[in-house]
């Protein structure tokens, strides 16, 4: 078994060090009675009350959270049937445009992304508000969904729906019955990465964003211009807390599912 060397010790030392320490001084300093938000002034947990009592960061969270799940489920619908066309289409007119225009929003600058849906929600006379932001979240994520799901469908037995096929269902019927389920894991691994791609996202969304509708990336990053405070800390030690829950529960179910697919392949190898 190789050891670890003291270079590579000491890299991930440092790696890990430079990723995660200003998380952790920033959690500690969200427990801080005072309004200072670099001078500690004793342990508090006041200013996750008064998060709880802003009302402008509550309805920007709302309003992120809504507009995440709405267009990560336009994407994941319009990602999938666009990697199911790439892989399972052939070879048709306009196979390379249709490919290039899927996956340009990947290599193409977000301000660029931006600029040219707030041109076109101009030109058709669409108010800018939440539909404005969950088209755009939907634009530029169902290329990462389609490419989630392509990497899975290109490995994909299609003797199992040839099988299905012979046995007497529909083409639909065998993508419902057999092929979703299958491929489900990707499916659902890039509604994932478009729920948090359109949280995350900052630049789009100030670009699409109208005076009705402000997320909360938009809302924090105005707050820190005028400087930061204790409640951007608890805000973002929340934000922190679900995302490591999350981590942690989708570890643990493909741990489970993992030990359960072992369990199953033995018992099948008991039996033949």
């Amino acid at each position: 078994m190789n050891r670890l060397s003291w270079f590579n010790v000491t890299a991930l030392t440092f790696g890990f060090a430079f990723l995660y320490l200003p998380m952790v001084i920033l959690v500690i300093y969200s427990f801080n009675a005072s309004k200072l938000v670099t001078v500690w002034a004793g342990f508090s947990t006041r200013w996750y009350g008064e998060l709880l009592r802003n009302d402008a960061f509550l309805d920007a969270a709302w309003v992120t959270i809504k507009v995440a799940v709405v267009s990560s489920t336009f994407a994941t619908v319009l990602g999938t049937m666009a990697a199911y066309v790439l892989v399972r289409g052939g070879r048709f007119l306009g196979r390379t445009l249709f490919s290039g225009m899927i996956y340009a929003p990947l290599v193409m600058p977000e301000v660029i992304t931006g600029l040219s849906l707030l041109l076109l929600f101009i030109g058709i006379g669409l108010d800018r508000g939440v539909m404005t932001i969950v088209l755009a979240h939907t634009t530029f994520s169902m290329c990462y969904v389609s490419v989630v799901v392509s990497s899975r469908l290109v490995t994909f037995d299609r003797s199992l729906e040839e099988a299905a096929l012979d046995l007497g269902c529909s083409s639909f019927d065998a993508f419902r019955l057999v092929t979703l389920p299958i491929i489900a894991p990707a499916v659902i691994s890039g509604w994932l990465l478009a729920f948090t791609l359109s949280l995350d996202d900052l630049v789009i969304a100030s670009f699409t964003a109208g005076p009705s509708a402000t997320t909360l990336p938009i809302k924090i990053f105005s707050a820190v211009r005028l400087g930061v405070s204790p409640e951007i800390n608890a805000l973002s030690t929340i934000m922190i807390g679900i995302v490591t829950i999350g981590v942690i529960t989708a570890a643990l179910v493909t741990k489970r599912n993992s030990l359960r697919q072992q369990q199953e392949e033995q018992a099948a190898a008991r039996v033949a």
